[in-house]
């Protein structure tokens, strides 16, 4: 049986990925790259109601939930943004909504991110890190009312 890995454990991985480089260019160009491997979001889910709000690009997140798990889906027109809200995923996609509503995400501020985004750009990622939180918590508070 696979164990799932926590949330802090993908962190952690990820801080160890941005440690190998040296320079922001190359850090940029490794988000960069996370961004083009996100499987594109289909078409019919690029529409207003699933565009995240504060983003100054576009950028599109929905969200399933299944046996107990939230499963994020995303697009973006903007490279470096597709590349954030991939690492958004890696790490929050496939947990329970508590532990979405809980997570810390030390792992922006310890890569570097909080410092080296401008400021348009912290505030994209920090509202797709409260969208991403808010999809959870409807998840949460839905399936507690069916039970």
């Amino acid at each position: 049986m696979k164990t799932e890995k926590t949330i802090a454990a993908i962190e952690e991985e990820i801080v160890d990925e941005f440690s190998l480089f040296d320079s922001w260019d190359d850090k940029y160009e490794y988000i960069i790259d996370l961004g083009k491997k996100l499987p594109p979001l289909e078409e019919e889910h690029k529409k207003d109601e699933n565009r995240v709000r504060g983003c100054q690009s576009t950028v599109w997140l929905v969200a399933d939930y299944k046996d107990g798990k939230v499963h994020f889906r995303a697009d973006s027109d903007s490279r470096i943004v597709k590349g954030l809200i991939s690492m958004l995923i890696r790490v929050l996609s496939g947990h329970a909504p508590d532990e979405i509503i809980n997570a810390k995400l030390e792992f922006i501020h310890r890569i570097g991110m909080t410092t080296h985004l401008a400021q348009t750009r912290s505030n994209g990622l920090l509202a797709m890190v409260k969208q991403m939180k808010n999809y959870a918590l409807a998840f949460k508070v839905k399936n507690s009312l069916s039970i």
